[in-house]
């Protein structure tokens, strides 16, 4: 995962990707492609219709964002949820680390 955690949307943000037409409401961060398995900052759907179906869903990253019309809903809660986040992911690096200096 490669998602800069001090610097992701919340859920619910709206916002318009480069050459978008319409916008995108994020309601999911580091998400994996169901057939290529690469990960992707957001999955969002249309904006204000919502989730129509897979065909509305749409996989992107932040650097494919033109502007962001609305900010999400952050508290307590997503604080505590980015910070293990950020601890897992730590892990996940020290574990791969040691398995790298074992070969």
């Amino acid at each position: 995962m490669i998602i800069d955690l001090d610097n992701v949307l919340p859920i619910g943000s709206i916002v318009l990707l480069k050459e978008g037409e319409k916008r995108l409401m994020v309601f999911g961060i580091g998400q994996e492609h169901p057939e290529t398995s690469e990960i992707f900052d957001y999955v969002g759907v249309i904006y204000p219709e919502g989730n129509l179906g897979v065909e509305t869903t749409f996989l992107f990253n932040h650097e494919d964002i033109d502007e962001v019309f609305f900010m999400g809903y952050a508290d307590v809660e997503r604080q505590d949820f980015i910070a293990r986040l950020k601890e897992g992911l730590s892990e996940a690096e020290k574990m791969g680390l040691d398995q790298d200096d074992e070969q």
